[in-house]
């Protein structure tokens, strides 16, 4: 992952000498809120920003500890998740939000903290919050094995109730020897219970990071009107067809779902789209709007979208500036980025070049909502494995009846339905040597 350095100078070109500096508010539990206003205090930046603590004692507090500085701010920045999800939850945030994400990168502190001072067995513990791929990524690099690790991971502030019982049941029954933690209250019931608990703290450069794209998203909403973010995003190589023309249908029907996937999430931002080239598109915003729509510059924009609607991956490039042109480079150059990453991350690219990752979106399947194969995928899974050829996926009429025994009449019917759902794309014609219908190949979607 690139590391996000100098971020900050991006608001250079964001506002002028003459304008007052950045009020951020930081609202979470007292030693937190006192962490961050430390180090902000002696970052570089802290001459374009004014600091602005708002701790409390209980996490139901959070909203009216925000609001007793709400007007007084430019942005708001909760220590963590839940403070932001319970502040949502109370009422409107009529400033821009961001929260310091939780991962893995206060784990290995904490564990090597429980090893040395209280002899914390780590292949034994119970652990919330953190998202399971951070989890396993931190104990494969150690060479721990997760097989004895449990984990709650959190999802909304209704999972967070259940912690303090998840930790402690655990420890009752043998199985842990230790609870780590990222929230307070949770930490402080385990004490009282007698749970050996560890709390898990974002690192430092977590927290500068979080400072820096608050200060960012307080800079963008009060010049948003003036200030334009321009995204280029572009098929991936993988996804563009083989040649390009009129008569290449599957080209126009992606095209066309890459479209209406890009205006479903432009019309949210208020947003315009329009085409920059057979395999791209130019998406013209505002850096208020686009901070919203990336969750304060935490997620790539389009990206999650696009893969679910149209199966395809896509280049993401982000440029802001002060005039169109400005921003219309930066973003190409964002682009280009993107391009030799992989597609796997979005790019934005700032005034002077500073430069921002921007990682896809993680969607969460609810356990509650378990995934059912459709009559058409069934057939769609059927017909790719008659395929000698896997990496071909083209088949007509006749290659269909003979798969499923079925008449080619009936075959077409098949191959017009998995159309309809996206699971095969129509082909140009071919012409046969003998009079008659001409022979109507598809192109199978793997889902």
């Amino acid at each position: 992952m690139e590391i996000r350095t100098g971020v900050i100078k991006i608001m250079d070109r964001l506002r002028s000498e003459s304008r007052p500096r950045v009020a951020i508010g930081i609202v979470g539990p007292h030693d937190l809120v006192e962490q961050i206003m430390m180090i902000g205090a002696d970052l570089p930046a802290a001459a374009d920003w004014r600091l602005v603590g708002a701790p409390h004692a209980e996490e139901h507090e959070t909203y009216d500890k925000f609001l007793r500085i709400a007007d007084s701010i430019d942005a708001v920045l909760f220590t963590g998740p839940l403070q932001h999800d319970l502040a949502r939850q109370a009422g409107e945030l009529p400033v821009p939000a961001t929260f310091v994400p939780m991962s893995g990168a206060g784990l290995y502190a904490g564990l090597l903290r429980g090893v040395l001072s209280h002899g914390v067995d780590p292949s034994r513990v119970s652990i919330d919050s953190l998202p399971a791929a951070d989890v396993d990524e931190a104990y494969g690099e150690i060479g721990v094995s997760t097989a004895g690790v449990h984990l709650s991971e959190y999802d909304r502030p209704e999972s967070a109730r259940g912690f303090t019982a998840f930790h402690e049941q655990l420890y009752r029954q043998g199985e842990t020897t230790a609870a780590l933690t990222t929230i307070r209250s949770v930490a402080n019931k385990l004490t009282a219970a007698g749970v050996p608990v560890l709390r898990l703290l974002p690192t430092s450069h977590t927290l500068r990071l979080a400072l820096d794209t608050a200060a960012l998203l307080g800079t963008g909403s009060r010049l948003e009107d003036a200030q334009i973010a321009i995204v280029v995003v572009e098929l991936a190589a993988s996804a563009k067809p083989s040649y390009s023309g009129p008569g290449n249908y599957w080209q126009q029907e992606l095209k066309l779902s890459l479209h209406r996937s890009l205006l479903a999430d432009a019309r949210l931002m208020g947003a315009t789209v329009v085409p920059r080239d057979e395999n791209s598109y130019v998406v013209t915003t505002t850096v208020g709007a686009l901070g919203q729509a990336t969750d304060g510059f935490r997620v790539a924009p389009f990206m999650d979208r696009i893969h679910s609607d149209a199966g395809v991956a896509v280049e993401v490039g982000i440029g802001l500036g002060s005039t169109a042109r400005d921003a219309d480079a930066n973003a190409v150059a964002a682009a280009e980025k993107a391009r030799n990453a992989g597609a796997a991350a979005a790019y934005l690219v700032g005034g002077d070049g500073t430069v921002l990752s921007l990682p896809v979106r993680r969607r969460k399947r609810q356990e509650s909502e378990p995934v059912v194969a459709t009559k058409a995928a069934k057939l769609l899974d059927r017909l790719v494995d008659s395929l000698d050829d896997g990496d071909t996926l083209v088949v007509d009429a006749e290659i269909v009846a003979d798969v499923l025994s079925v008449s080619p009449r009936s075959a077409r019917r098949v191959l017009q339905s998995l159309a309809e759902e996206g699971l095969a794309w129509p082909m140009p014609p071919v012409k046969g040597t003998q009079a008659g219908r001409p022979r109507q190949p598809y192109r199978l979607v793997r889902s």
